[in-house]
């Protein structure tokens, strides 16, 4: 057994809300031993967040509190010390990469000023010494051109540079425990993969601990040593990686490893891990078992709903001192697709592809720059706003993040409601909040949540809540932009199943718009690989896993996590 590095006994975190008190972590033990990678894997709300704050004493008193326990680290309790001692810690000794990259780089310094402030704080570099480190750094995490991009704004980065200056600022002072809260998370999965092989060789290669925290089991096969799993607050279950995917022993985390989308098998409906905590394991449902069958065209029920002909949509490049335009950005360059009713259309693609650009151009949210857009053989190109309005009776979007899709003032019900205000359906409030009961039923929700406030929610319940507004207008057509893309891999189940079964009710056609190929291969008909503003593949969704022609689609496919242990895979 390695030497522990950091010990986590008996640790309980409470927090206040409304009067009453709730234990997010309960009596929590884990050990992470020198040199090794833990992976904490559990949903949303399960306390692996909690966790780390607490080792890293950020828990936010109001409301939160370490109760109970100690986290020894190096010999010393660290709930224990003071803020100044913990200071010297943080950063220096124990460092941490979070979620979210934009929201945790200041926008308003350069991101080389940012990683030269922990330097001259911690190491007490000067100004000179701080800068030369900070290059060396962006070298070593990957970063292109370093000279020049010490001196870009967070903004002037896309996703995967941010979330590799943040690896590059934790890993400044060169910690001994590297602690990373869902660093992968919002990131394509090419980019994912990037950042996981360098948070790898740079673990061996300062032979530093991680603790790895993520919702997603498949991520961590490659990068863990052992994995610890938690449930609302508890640890379900500890072991080597190896063994948590040979032999799982816990309903939930069978549930976990079962509910993602896999490559290989196609169910008609996706396993959750409800169906496990309910049947303690044994899954009775028989749709979860079948196969799905591929469903051929029949050109009577299934005609061509939209045709794209042509489409383009370029942005303008201001420049000069007179802010000029001096070049074009071709988000979308010369798109052609068809997509026939009742059936899903995948678009798959890395960010910057043109993908939710073209999404939007659709429906008009973003006027094109050229070309069709044609609706149940209406030519919507160039029709008037007030004509456009009446046809988003038909054709609806669900947005990526429900949190900002929904209006925090807004009760539930006037949120579902007020496009049906707006397109007039309904005779009074009374019918059109019936109406809403019934649509939060069919989304998996109860109807008496109608007066509740979307902070009450959790994402996917948000995201239900964004599906049941999108339903209220009896659309045709719905465009869903990475409406899973954030969701815990058991919600984005659940969502997806939500979706084919309104699809086969409604008789709905779909464009899903996501980057992750394996979610787009269980839910379309047919796929759309785009590549900087252009369409590269086009075929059906068994077509593209199994045979694709592109390199772009066969990078996409290699960089989808296996979910599978290096060594298992090697045996097989």
């Amino acid at each position: 057994m390695a030497e522990s590095l950091l010990s986590i006994r008996n640790l309980c975190v409470d927090f206040k809300s409304e009067g009453r008190t709730v234990q997010a972590v309960k009596s929590l033990n884990l050990e992470i031993p020198k040199g090794k990678t833990v992976g904490l894997v559990g949903e949303s709300g399960s306390g692996k967040s909690v966790t780390s704050l607490a080792i890293m004493g950020l828990i936010p008193n109001p409301p939160g509190k370490i109760s109970s326990g100690e986290i020894i680290f190096e010999g010393k309790d660290l709930t224990k010390l003071s803020i100044d001692e913990m200071r010297k810690i943080r950063g220096n000794k124990i460092a941490m990469i979070f979620q979210e990259p934009m929201t945790s780089l200041n926008p308003v310094y350069t991101v080389g000023n940012q990683i030269d402030e922990v330097l001259i704080l911690h190491q007490g570099m000067n100004k000179h010494e701080a800068r030369k480190r900070t290059i060396e750094l962006f070298e070593e995490v990957g970063i292109p051109t370093p000279l020049e991009s010490v001196e870009k704004y967070p903004h002037q980065m896309s996703g995967g540079q941010k979330q590799r200056v943040m690896i590059a600022m934790a890993m400044a002072c060169e910690p001994d425990l590297l602690i990373c809260d869902e660093p992968t998370t919002a990131l394509d999965v090419t980019i994912q993969k990037q950042v996981l092989d360098l948070m790898l060789d740079l673990q061996k290669k300062h032979g530093m601990s991680m603790l790895f925290i993520t919702h997603d089991l498949a991520v961590i096969a490659d990068i863990a040593d052992e994995v610890a799993v938690m449930f609302r607050g508890d640890l379900v279950e500890q072991n080597e990686t190896r063994k948590i995917f040979e032999d799982p022993k816990h309903p939930y985390t069978k549930g976990l490893l079962a509910c993602r989308p896999s490559l290989d098998k196609n169910p008609r409906r996706l396993l959750t891990v409800e169906d496990f905590l309910q049947d303690d394991g044994n899954v009775s449902d028989p749709l979860k078992k079948e196969e799905k069958k591929w469903r051929p065209i029949d050109e009577a029920k299934n005609p061509v709903l939209l045709e794209i002909q042509n489409f383009k949509k370029h942005f303008p490049i201001k420049g000069g001192l007179f802010g000029r335009t001096v070049n074009w950005f071709k988000a979308v360059d010369g798109v052609d697709i068809q997509v026939r009713k009742g059936r899903t259309l995948g678009l798959v693609g890395e960010s910057g592809c043109g993908k939710t650009t073209l999404g939007r151009s659709i429906l008009r949210l973003i006027e094109p720059t050229e070309g069709k857009i044609i609706y149940n053989g209406k030519d919507i190109t160039h029709i008037s706003s007030d004509e456009m309005r009446l046809m988003r009776e038909k054709m609806q979007i669900i947005f990526q993040d429900p949190y900002s899709s929904l209006n925090p003032r807004m009760t539930i019900g006037d949120i579902i409601t007020e496009p049906m205000v707006i397109h007039g359906i309904g005779k009074d409030k009374r019918e059109r909040y019936a109406m809403a009961a019934d649509l939060l039923e069919k989304v998996g929700l109860s109807g008496d949540h109608l007066n509740r406030y979307p902070h009450e929610f959790s994402g996917g319940q948000r995201q239900r809540i964004c599906i049941a507004r999108a339903l209220g207008l009896k659309p045709e057509f719905i465009i869903c932009d990475e409406s899973v893309s954030a969701l815990d891999v058991s919600v984005q189940a659940q969502v997806l199943n939500l979706l084919q079964d309104l699809q086969d009710e409604f008789n709905l056609t779909y464009i899903f718009i996501s980057h992750d190929l394996s979610v787009v291969k269980y839910i379309a008909d047919e796929i759309g690989v785009m590549n900087k503003g252009k369409i590269v593949e086009f075929a059906s969704s068994e077509e593209i896993y199994k045979n694709p022609k592109d390199d772009y689609t066969k990078k996409l496919l290699s960089a989808i996590p296996k979910g599978v242990p290096k060594d298992m895979l090697q045996q097989q």
